[in-house]
């Protein structure tokens, strides 16, 4: 998982948040708590999920996406909390085979926020 990350935490300063307009959903666990819950911002270093459930800052978080790229599996960390808002959390740990997938999913949603836009 090491060097995926050091892919995404570098890659991070290449690319910004993307807003979901339509919404991208994950299963995720985190402090007892687990739910499905819409990814309303994504970047590779992390994302805001959008739940009314209160989680403490610092705490370890595991996603598993629900998209048509395939596994997309990451821990994580929450970094801010807005309360009955969601959660800030980023990106700890990704696994090299779920790392192009994070990539597809993050390309398939600029060129839907951008169409006619080259990547």
């Amino acid at each position: 998982m090491g060097a995926a990350l050091a892919r995404l935490v570098y890659s991070r300063r290449l690319s910004s948040r993307v807003a979901i307009p339509d919404g991208v959903w994950a299963y995720w666990r985190c402090g007892g708590a687990e739910d499905i819950s819409r990814i309303s911002d994504l970047s590779v270093g992390g994302l805001f999920l959008s739940t009314p459930i209160p989680q403490t800052v610092g705490v370890k978080a595991q996603l598993d996406f629900l998209v048509q790229e395939g596994n997309i599996r990451v821990e994580a960390e929450v970094r801010h909390l807005v309360p009955s808002g969601g959660l800030g959390l980023k990106f700890t740990a990704i696994s090299d085979q779920d790392c192009p997938n994070l990539v597809a999913l993050l390309n398939r949603i600029r060129s839907v926020s951008h169409p006619g836009r080259a990547n």
